[in-house]
């Protein structure tokens, strides 16, 4: 897995004739102020010459020296966030490479006392990440060289901060990966592969299910889902189990469930009318929490340790698939109606989860997530910002605004949700077969409360909602629907995955 790397470096008045950067990159809303005299009056003739300085990326060549300026745009309105940055700094390195440079150095001058802006830096260095970033498949078929920049180097920052952004890259890298490859080449075997080899050498602890029979004993939603992939051992299920376990004293303990669809056809309710398409990003939820945990490992937070079960599997079409009005009895004793085969994510997780509330329960200051690409609603509601919807524990805590305040600081932005009585009235049984509806027979995006109503079904299916503020042993627990965030421009086919959330997580509780 290659991606640049983030390393310290200095502006000097030399700095233009420094061998170890081959060009310097500029971010800022006016380049005017720069500190460096001589680079600031170099800027200032060209600008007299180049209308084109201030408005949009330009590279200038000055003491024979790559200085490439990226505006940022204004900053100063109450909409502007430090995505600014993330976005000039995606353009400012494609420039940058295009020159041929492998070697460029970041710098961020005239920084505003602005809150929102305090982690700008990180910020531009991640969007760089984020525009260099190549499919797994392009990689080995052309060779790591394809991704020619081996380092950024930041100006000004700390070894800490260095430190730090190099952990978030390296956990976006994974999650892009994971979410990002073909769904043969990610099929529920390799990616746990994938995931084996990412922590090998690492304090995470891997354990992986491959065993059918124990799958469909411990995990019947899941298996359900799972079905009609049997026929073809390549694409048979996995859960993928992982731990980080920090020195010293255990303060707080983040258990995470990933939904990781390789492939979604809906099943027997079949994507119709071009939808099946990208459908191979479905993983995404479980490919952002491997990631999140790739940069813990990384960076070997203190206090926290960090528990993850990622559901791997593929809704296949076939013979032996599951169908709209079965009931399937849950981990948890659940009798679940089945509405809909194309809301199988919550179905694949469900059992997870209730594992993970059991193993909660003995846990330090434990906190529940469930990160999935579960509904069309959430990004139709939220356009391109996560959706968290939480339940009465965490929303006492605040732990939705806390993450969705890190992600605001981070270029990785999310909308809190309410989980209300009407998204358990949704879910109710309809008679006494069954004791919950795991959806409706509509499109979520057209469904009243689309992206609410399905942390009510995982909260039920979990046995949370036995461990709210009334409970004897209140759980905190949210649902992280990241459909809208989880590929750049809303693209499921060709958009590049962005890694939601590994950022915002890793903010909140491993800095």
């Amino acid at each position: 897995m290659a991606y640049p790397k983030a390393v310290l470096a200095q502006l000097t008045s030399a700095s233009l004739e420094c061998a170890s950067h081959d060009a310097l990159i500029i971010i800022s809303d006016d380049f005017s102020k720069l500190p460096n005299n001589s680079l600031r009056d170099a800027v200032l003739a060209q600008s007299k010459i180049d209308a084109r300085i201030g408005k949009q990326v330009t590279l200038l060549v000055i003491e024979n020296k790559r200085v490439i300026l990226a505006p940022t745009g204004p900053l100063n309105r109450d909409y502007d966030d430090v995505r600014r940055y993330f976005d000039a700094a995606k353009l400012a390195i494609n420039e940058a490479k295009l020159s041929g440079s492998v070697n460029p150095a970041l710098f961020l001058p005239s920084l505003s006392g602005d809150s929102r802006y305090q982690h700008a830096l990180e910020v531009s260095f991640l969007g760089m990440c984020q525009a260099l970033w190549q499919p797994l498949e392009a990689r080995e078929y052309h060779g790591e060289e394809i991704e020619p920049i081996a380092t950024i180097g930041l100006i000004n920052a700390s070894s800490q901060t260095v430190k730090a952004v190099n952990a978030i890259a390296a956990g976006q890298y994974a999650a892009r990966d994971l979410c990002g490859t073909e769904p043969e080449r990610m099929a529920p075997p390799r990616f746990a592969d994938y995931c084996v080899d990412l922590f090998k050498g690492t304090n995470i602890a891997v354990d992986v299910i491959d065993d059918i029979t124990a799958i469909d004993k411990n995990y019947p939603m899941l298996s359900t889902v799972a079905r009609a992939s049997y026929a073809v051992e390549r694409h048979h299920p996995r859960v993928v189990k992982l731990e980080y376990v920090p020195e010293g004293e255990v303060t707080r303990t983040l258990m995470f469930v990933g939904k990781g669809l390789v492939y979604d056809t809906g099943g027997a309710d079949l994507k119709v009318g071009g939808y099946m398409a990208g459908m191979s990003r479905d993983k995404g939820g479980a490919a952002s929490v491997a990631g999140f945990m790739k940069a813990v490992a990384d960076y070997q937070p203190e206090g926290v340790k960090v528990i993850a079960y990622l559901a791997v599997v593929r809704n296949s079409i076939g013979s032996d698939c599951f169908v709209p009005d079965e009931i399937i009895t849950s981990r948890e004793g659940v009798r679940v109606r089945i509405g809909n085969t194309d809301a199988e994510g919550r179905l694949a997780m469900g059992d997870l989860l209730s594992e993970m509330k059991d193993l909660a329960k003995t846990e330090v200051n434990p906190t529940l997530f469930t990160v999935a690409t579960l509904t069309g609603h959430a990004a139709r509601a939220m356009g391109p910002y996560g959706a968290y919807v939480e339940n009465g524990p965490a929303r006492l805590a605040k732990v939705s605004r806390q993450i969705a305040d890190c992600g605001d600081l981070w270029a990785d932005g999310a909308e809190v949700s309410r989980s209300r009585r009407e998204d358990y009235d949704f879910i109710k049984p309809r008679t006494m077969a069954d004791d919950v509806l795991s959806s409706n027979n509509a499109a979520s995006a057209v469904t009243a409360r689309g992206h609410q109503f399905p942390m009510a079904f995982l909260a039920v299916v979990g046995g949370l909602d036995k461990h709210g503020t009334d409970s004897t042993q209140p759980l905190p627990y949210v649902h992280m629907d990241i459909a809208g965030s989880g590929v750049e421009g809303g693209d499921w086919q060709h958009g590049k995955p962005t890694a939601a959330s590994v950022a915002s997580l890793f903010a909140c509780y491993c800095l």
